[in-house]
């Protein structure tokens, strides 16, 4: 007989109201199912609304639409058998490991002695057998994040919520304490019985879930189910584990039939020219990725995983530097792969001040916002304009802190290509030392 779904979320929907009364939807028509014996990782980019779904999950907050189900139950509060993990510790310094442990326990009054014996056990089974009366900043970071899974696991929970928690670890200390826990959880040590992890780490999505929900922004929802059939202990050097990275790098590059190549950057301001939200990422981060798929043995073209796995960047680190030099017509993006075209072999090649030439040309005919903040210098005989002037323009079609990444982002390129300036105090964009 099939196992009962321990979670059952349908049709679940979420949004933000805005200052003008109008909605952001971070979710829309989520559908998720989490059994008993499983581990499912909701994989996706910042924004694409994961960890909202598992704040909702967990009670935190409510859905504007749909339901959620646990063990049976609608929940409508923090339910008793869920626990969460989170990306920082979050620990209480002024606790000692012990005093940590055992606080989640004292909330829900178990008695003395016994929050005592299974704080202990939890301590022991994480790892952290000695470091009782030890403070957190006495700790690593991977010895604070043992204890946030101490303290969850402590509570005996039926499913176990993690939010990103091996994402602000170095990469050796993650890797030790993923292995640590896929080896209790297939041992059937830990006292769970289903996990949701959400991740923006696709390697890490494949070690350690049985099914795989690959999410998608604006809103968030899920693009597709990918089921992970490789028995654990998992290899990342298997072939068959390379393939499944492969695969899911292609999904998520893969242009969705509503998402026309043009709808990012037209057809949102009709008229206007203006692109949608453009994402902060360094020109450092920009020609160090050209240079590096330039060399040999790339030699202009390489795989988005290789790339990933050699500089141990995640989907949130490399999809936008990618996708920028997309943009900026340096590189071609599909597949799972990454191909610099002749312009962008040749960035790679130039020094400085040459490099700043050809990055200004390529800003300014193809990031719309650029080139439209440019023509509006250009034309007033100040040669100046308020941050408000382009602000309220973005706001119309956006939220207030996506106009403003858009215009932090443009700002950065901008001054690297020295094709317009920007004062901070003033909040005054000009051409003070545009280049030529």
């Amino acid at each position: 007989m099939e196992n009962a779904a321990l979670l059952d979320v349908r049709a679940v929907h979420k949004g933000f109201a805005k200052a003008d009364g109008a909605e952001t939807v971070v979710l829309d028509g989520v559908d998720l199912t989490l059994k008993e014996g499983e581990i499912v990782g909701l994989l996706g980019r910042s924004g694409s609304g994961k960890s909202t779904l598992l704040r909702l999950i967990a009670g935190l907050s409510e859905p504007g639409g749909g339901s959620i189900r646990y063990m049976g139950r609608p929940v409508d509060g923090p339910p008793e058998g869920l626990a969460m993990v989170f990306q920082s510790f979050a620990l209480f310094p002024w606790l000692t490991v012990l005093e940590n442990v055992e606080i989640g326990l004292e909330a829900i009054g178990v008695p003395r002695d016994e929050r005592r014996r299974r704080s202990l056990e939890a301590i022991d089974l994480i790892g952290l057998d000695g470091f009782e009366s030890a403070y957190p900043r006495e700790l690593s970071g991977g010895m604070r994040q043992r204890v946030g899974f101490a303290r969850a696991l402590v509570v005996h929970p039926n499913i176990l919520l993690m939010d990103e928690p091996f994402s602000a670890l170095d990469v050796l200390t993650a890797e030790t304490l993923r292995t640590d826990f896929l080896d209790l959880w297939s041992e059937g040590q830990l006292p769970i019985k289903g996990v949701i992890l959400v991740t923006h780490n696709i390697e890490e999505a494949v070690l350690m879930c049985d099914r795989i929900l690959i999410f998608g922004s604006n809103p968030g929802r899920i693009l597709r189910e990918i089921r992970v059939d490789l028995p654990q202990p998992r290899a990342r050097l298997d072939p068959d584990f390379r393939a499944l990275v492969e695969s899911i790098y292609v999904e998520m590059t893969a242009r969705r039939p509503t998402e026309p190549a043009s709808a990012a950057r037209t057809e949102r301001f009709p008229g206007s020219g203006i692109g949608s939200v453009l994402p902060r990422v360094s020109t450092n981060l920009l020609s160090g990725l050209m240079e590096l798929v330039d060399a040999a043995p790339y030699n202009g073209e390489a795989d988005l995983p290789v790339i990933a796995s050699a500089l141990h960047l995640e989907v949130d680190d490399l999809f936008p530097v990618a996708e920028t030099l997309q943009m900026l017509r340096f590189a071609e993006f599909a597949g799972g792969d990454i191909k610099l075209s002749a312009e962008g072999r040749h960035f790679a090649k130039l020094d400085t001040d040459e490099r700043k030439g050809l990055f200004a040309k390529h800003l300014l005919t193809y990031v719309p916002l650029a080139g439209h903040i440019r023509r509006v210098l250009d034309e007033r005989h100040s040669q100046t304009a308020p941050w408000s002037r382009f602000a309220d323009e973005l706001e119309d079609y956006m939220s207030s802190d996506d106009a403003a990444r858009s215009l932090r982002a443009v700002i950065s390129w901008g001054r690297y290509a020295e094709a317009f300036a920007y004062d901070d105090d003033t909040m005054v964009f000009s051409l003070d030392n545009p280049g030529e």
